[in-house]
C-alpha cells in the first residue's frame, strides 16, 4: 500500500515537470512571438486555426453559449487542454524521456504548422513555437533525468523535492517570460497612431437626429463605441499601422487602385447613421448596433476602377485574410455603402476595424462589413467563395425584416397599470413603417414610431399597455416600407438569419 501510495506521489511529480515544460514552452514563444509578430504564438496561431476549423453547428453553440466572450473561452479550453496533455506527457517521460520528447515535439509541430500557413506569415513565424518547444525538452530533460546522470529515484522524498522546487521556479518564470512578451506585443499596438489621426470634414453630413424621445431602459438610438457589438474571426485584434496601411481595389477592373491613408482621407466623404447587425444575432438579440460613420462612397471607388460588366461580387479582404463578398449589384445600387474611416465623430476603434472597414446598409456584417480592410476585390460568385460560405452560410445574405422589445425585460414583474412597452426594429435599406405588439391572444396594437434619419437605421417604438394582474405573453412584429410583415416562423441564425416574434413573459401584479 505504501509503495503504490509513493508510486503515485512520483507521478504527481512527473505530471507536474511536463506541466513547467509546457509552461516554459509558452512563455518563451510569447516572448519571441513579441518580436517576431504577435499571431506567430502558439497559442494565438493554433486559437486562429481552430476559429478557421471549427464546424458551424460548434461555433453557434459557442456563441450562444459565451456571446461576444467566445474567444475567451476559446483561450481558456486551449490552456486546459494543453494542461492535461502536458501533465500525461510528464507522466509517460518518467518511464522513458522520449515519451517526453515525442510529446513536446508534437505540440512544436502544431504551433510552428499553424503560425507559418496563417496569412501573410513568413518562415520567421515558425520560431516561436520551435524554441519554445526545444526549451521545454530540455527542461523535462534536467527535471527528470539530470544533466548527465539520472537524479535520485523519484520515489524518494528529495529527489520528489527537487523536482518540485524545480518545477515551481521554471512555471513562475515561465510566466514572467509570457507577461513581458504580451506586454512588448500591447506596448506595439496604434492607439498613439490612431490619436494622432486628424479626420476630414464630410462633404455630405448626416441628417440631423430627431430628439431623443427613448423611453427609460430602452436602447438610444446611437450606440457608443465602446458597446457597439463586435463580432469577427479574430483570435487577438489586429494593430494596423495608418502609416503603413494601402487599400488595394484589384480583380475584374479595368483600372487597378491602390491608396494610401492620407489619399484616402483626401476623398469626398460621406457621414451617415448606419445600424450593422450579426447574422448570428437571435430573435431579441444584442449583435445590433447603431453609429454615425464616416468614409468614401464605395460606388465612387468601383466607378473609377472600371467593374467589369460579369463582376458580380465585391471582395474585402482583411489584414490578416479574412473575406466577405457583397453583390456589386448592391453596392452599386445607390445605397451609402462605404469604406469607413470614421465612427461616431473619431477615427474608428481599432477593435472595430482601424484604419479602414467596409460598411453596407441592408446586409449581414458576414457578407459585408470586412474590417482592417485592406484589399477590395472584384470577383464572380461561381468563381470565390468568401469566408463564411463554404462554412454553412448563405451567399448573399441581405437583413430580414425583425423586431426586439428592450423594456420591460423577459420575467419582469410589474405593478398592475399603465406600462410602456418599447423597444427597436429594423429592415435596412427598406425601413420600418408599422410596428405592433400583442399581449397574450389579443388583437395586435399598432405602437407609435420615432422618427428616424434614414431607412439604413433601426427605429425606436413604444406602446402604452394597460396592464391587468396576472401572468401575460408579450409580442411584437414589424412591418417594412415595402409592406413585408416580419415572419411568425421561428428559424435559426443559420444560414441567413434568425426569424420569428420576440416574445417576452410578463408578471402583473
Amino acid at each position: 500500500m505504501a509503495l503504490a501510495f509513493l508510486r503515485s506521489k512520483a507521478r504527481w511529480v512527473g505530471a507536474l515537470a511536463g506541466i513547467a515544460s509546457a509552461a516554459v514552452a509558452i512563455g518563451l514563444a510569447e516572448l519571441i512571438a513579441a518580436l517576431v509578430g504577435p499571431n506567430s504564438a502558439p497559442i494565438v496561431a493554433v486559437g486562429e486555426v481552430v476559429i478557421d476549423a471549427t464546424p458551424l453547428p460548434v461555433k453557434e453553440f459557442a456563441a450562444d453559449t459565451f456571446g461576444t466572450s467566445d474567444k475567451t473561452a476559446l483561450k481558456i479550453g486551449i490552456y486546459i487542454l494543453l494542461t492535461i496533455f502536458a501533465a500525461i506527457v510528464g507522466m509517460l517521460a518518467q518511464r522513458d524521456i522520449r515519451f517526453g520528447y515525442a510529446g513536446i515535439g508534437f505540440f512544436g509541430l502544431i504551433g510552428v504548422v499553424a503560425a507559418v500557413t496563417r496569412h501573410g506569415a513568413a518562415v520567421s513565424a515558425a520560431l516561436p513555437s520551435l524554441i519554445g518547444a526545444v526549451a521545454g525538452a530540455v527542461l523535462l530533460y534536467e527535471l527528470l533525468v539530470g544533466p548527465r546522470t539520472r537524479r535520485p529515484d523519484l520515489q524518494t522524498s528529495g529527489g520528489r523535492r527537487s523536482v518540485l522546487i524545480g518545477s515551481g521556479l521554471a512555471i513562475v518564470g515561465a510566466g514572467v517570460a509570457g507577461v513581458i512578451g504580451r506586454n512588448i506585443s500591447d506596448s506595439k499596438n496604434v492607439s498613439e497612431q490612431r490619436k494622432a489621426v486628424q479626420l476630414p470634414a464630410p462633404r455630405e453630413t448626416a441628417p440631423a437626429l430627431p430628439p431623443d424621445a427613448a423611453m427609460p431602459g430602452q436602447t438610444p438610438f446611437v450606440t457608443a463605441n465602446g458597446d457597439f457589438y463586435r463580432i469577427d474571426v479574430e483570435f487577438i485584434v489586429p494593430q494596423v499601422d495608418p502609416s503603413d496601411w494601402t487599400l488595394t481595389i484589384d480583380g475584374l477592373v479595368s483600372n487597378k487602385l491602390t491608396l494610401t491613408y492620407d489619399q484616402l482621407l483626401a476623398r469626398p466623404m460621406i457621414e451617415r447613421y448606419i445600424t450593422l447587425c450579426c447574422v448570428s444575432n437571435e430573435v431579441g438579440g444584442d449583435l445590433i448596433s447603431n453609429a454615425k460613420f464616416l468614409g468614401v462612397r464605395l460606388k465612387d471607388l468601383l466607378e473609377e476602377a472600371g467593374v467589369a460588366p460579369d463582376a458580380d461580387q465585391v471582395v474585402g479582404r482583411s489584414t490578416n485574410g479574412f473575406t466577405a463578398g457583397a453583390p456589386t449589384s448592391v453596392i452599386m445600387d445607390g445605397r451609402d455603402a462605404m469604406i469607413a474611416v470614421g465612427m461616431n465623430g473619431v477615427p474608428l476603434p481599432v477593435e472595430h476595424g482601424f484604419p479602414a472597414r467596409m460598411v453596407v446598409p441592408g446586409l449581414y456584417g458576414y457578407v459585408s462589413a470586412t474590417k482592417w480592410l485592406t484589399e477590395i476585390e472584384l470577383a464572380r460568385f461561381s468563381d470565390f467563395n468568401a469566408y463564411w460560405i463554404p462554412r454553412g452560410w448563405s451567399q448573399l445574405g441581405p437583413v430580414k425584416t425583425e423586431s426586439r422589445i428592450d423594456t420591460p425585460r423577459n420575467d419582469a414583474s410589474k405593478p398592475a397599470g399603465k406600462i410602456t412597452v418599447a423597444g427597436v426594429a429594423w429592415a435596412q435599406h427598406r425601413g420600418i413603417s408599422k410596428v405592433e405588439v400583442q399581449v397574450d391572444n389579443d388583437p395586435w396594437q399598432e405602437a407609435t414610431l420615432d422618427a428616424v434619419p434614414s431607412t439604413d437605421t433601426w427605429r425606436q417604438w413604444y406602446w402604452v399597455w394597460d396592464a391587468a394582474p396576472g401572468n401575460h405573453i408579450v409580442r411584437v412584429r414589424a412591418t417594412d416600407n415595402a409592406g413585408e410583415t416580419q415572419t411568425a416562423d421561428v428559424a435559426d441564425v443559420a444560414p441567413n438569419g434568425a426569424t420569428g416574434y420576440h416574445t417576452i413573459k410578463v408578471t402583473i401584479k
